[in-house]
């Protein structure tokens, strides 16, 4: 199948027509991705320059900061650019880049909150073999994996839509490009490319959402015979990545696990997995975690006293 050189830019319909509610929702997010910088920068300078990065579960904590920062960045500028424009343009190389990124970190995303709960299960589970299990070695390539993934995941994504003809209309009825709006714009059948899809996309969330319930499952059952106070610590940790977990996962279940249609909806949904969640990833993380908090302070509060002096 040749593509058509027909299209070479396209029109993103946005979140709203009504230029106050684009005004109001450019000062929210702007609010927001202010907040995601800080809050991820944050927790990884706090990681990285104290004791905590030698802990596995902070090792990854730390990459799943840069991955929602990578990830955010991939939609939000663009977004908050369109919400002031007269015209919400992309070029159709800009397009498949942003498709290609935003599925990249997404993938890695999934990869790295596995890889957490994965640590989370060993440490509860079988904790007299974690330091073995989960030595620096394993953690470094379960990372690796995650990129690999990540970009698999993301390459299968961008070689399903960028050799489909594109002839007319070039609206896209959404605020980035994803492969959904992308393959209603197809001037060809694409049913069985949303099969395709929805095996690349749909089956990895919903068998990666599986894994971590089953693995959280396994969790519960163990901390039964623990005593009060190690049982109120386990559950305080695994509650936190729960939360993360389901805020990014179900929105995008909503959105992929379906056949290849789009709804008025999915827009909303999708705020959630691009700037909600990594937005309060670092809020979630800090505010039920006395390590993260005891590290916050011993970092800032020890550069608030340099600049003192």
């Amino acid at each position: 199948m040749e593509k058509s050189s027909n299209i070479t830019v396209f029109i993103l319909l946005g979140l709203s027509q009504n230029k106050n509610t684009e005004i109001l929702c450019f000062v929210f997010f702007l609010f927001c991705y202010i907040a995601i910088w800080m809050g991820n920068v944050l927790i990884m300078v706090s990681i990285t320059c104290t004791h905590l990065v030698e802990q596995p579960m902070y090792f990854f904590l730390n990459y799943l900061s840069l991955s929602d920062l990578c990830y955010t960045s991939t939609v939000t500028p663009k977004l908050m650019t369109d919400l002031l424009a007269e015209r919400k343009v992309i070029s159709y190389n800009n397009c498949m880049i942003q498709l290609f990124t935003t599925h990249l970190f997404g993938g890695i995303e999934i990869f790295i909150l596995t890889g957490m709960a994965y640590d989370r299960y060993v440490a509860i589970c079988r904790p007299l073999h974690y330091t073995i299990i989960m030595s620096r070695h394993r953690c470094n390539l379960i990372i690796m994996t995650c990129c690999t993934g990540g970009f698999v995941h993301s390459a299968s994504q961008l070689l399903l839509t960028i050799f489909l003809p594109f002839c007319g209309p070039n609206e896209i009825d959404h605020y980035f490009c994803d492969v959904y709006p992308l393959l209603k714009l197809a001037c060809s059948n694409t049913h069985i490319i949303g099969l395709l899809v929805i095996a690349n996309s749909g089956l990895i969330a919903l068998v990666t959402f599986v894994v971590l319930m089953t693995s959280y499952f396994f969790i519960l059952y163990t901390i039964r015979a623990y005593s009060a106070e190690s049982r109120s610590k386990a559950l305080s940790t695994c509650s936190s990545h729960l939360t993360v977990v389901v805020l990014f996962f179900a929105p995008a279940l909503f959105i992929y696990i379906r056949p290849a249609t789009t709804f008025p909806e999915d827009k909303v949904f999708a705020l959630f997995y691009t700037i909600i969640a990594p937005m309060f990833n670092p809020l979630i993380y800090t505010l039920r975690n006395t390590e993260m908090k005891n590290a916050l302070r011993k970092v800032w509060g020890h550069q608030g006293l340099l600049k003192g002096r």
